[in-house]
């Protein structure tokens, strides 16, 4: 069945012939799933490293993987949110003043299903551009952010902050070097990105 024909109706049995030949099945498929496992398999088809934690130990269990994984421990690392300092503390990795931190541990704005995306404002990476992020990011957030589109996410913004808005609003939505960079990809940054999803729903 055509998209036109689902929203609205068909006139004739004759006018069923509509090629829908011309959507890629990932694209008719996606657009059905719930938000959450539409954001989980665009996030994942971008190169996002993706970990669901029920509550906070495991999330604290799963940083700690991260960085085993990746010898960070006792290392540095980029963090501008001091409700996150005591995941840095507890591991002893140097936070204050870095001059070559090995990652970015920050929250975001929201999570974006359609693309896959990070949005991000001034709170969580100040003026900060996403080509002066450290090349690895560590992302800690919840699944009451997840949100259809950018649109969304921009009017989440608005209502959660009411006066006081965020600047340096922006996204990242590549999390692996594109093998084959076309115009899409074009002064796009890519990052090594591991999300820990804590359930809040």
């Amino acid at each position: 069945m055509s998209i036109f024909k689902k929203f609205f109706g068909s006139s004739s049995e004759t006018s069923d012939e509509v090629d829908d030949t011309t959507y890629s099945q990932s694209q008719d498929v996606n657009a059905e799933l719930p938000v959450d496992e539409q954001f989980t398999y665009n996030f994942k088809k971008n190169g996002g490293k993706f970990l669901y934690c029920e509550n906070t130990s495991e999330l604290n269990e799963q940083f700690e993987n991260i960085l085993e994984e990746n010898d960070w421990f006792e290392s540095e690392a980029l963090c501008l949110e001091s409700r996150l300092f005591t995941m840095l503390e507890e591991n002893k990795i140097e936070f204050e003043n870095p001059k070559s931190p090995r990652f970015l541990l920050a929250s975001c704005e929201s999570l974006i299903a359609d693309e896959g995306s990070i949005l991000f404002s001034s709170n969580q990476i100040k003026q900060k551009k996403p080509n002066e992020l450290p090349d690895n990011i560590v992302l800690v957030a919840t699944t009451s952010q997840i949100i259809a589109n950018k649109g969304d996410g921009l009017r989440e913004i608005k209502r959660k902050y009411t006066t006081n808005y965020p600047t340096n609003i922006t996204t990242i939505n590549y999390f692996e070097k594109a093998k084959d960079e076309n115009f899409l990809h074009y002064g796009s940054c890519a990052k090594n990105l591991y999300l820990l999803l804590l359930e809040d729903l």
